[in-house]
């Protein structure tokens, strides 16, 4: 991680943050991969060897 900035108010206490826009993105993707974890989190898996067949099968192997 970059070095954030922080704003403060008159008090000194924390009020928000400055990231650079590089590591604000990667954070928003981070977010949303966990995102799509949690709303699959129900979902039926399949062994290694199964996604292979599959992914052999449809040529993208």
């Amino acid at each position: 991680m970059g070095k954030a900035q922080y704003l403060v108010d008159e008090s000194g206490k924390k009020t928000a943050v400055v990231l650079p826009v590089e590591e604000y993105e990667e954070l928003l993707q981070d977010i949303h991969d966990l995102a799509v974890i949690a709303e699959r989190k129900d979902e039926s898996t399949i062994s290694f060897n199964e996604l292979k067949k599959h992914l052999e099968a449809n040529g993208l192997l």
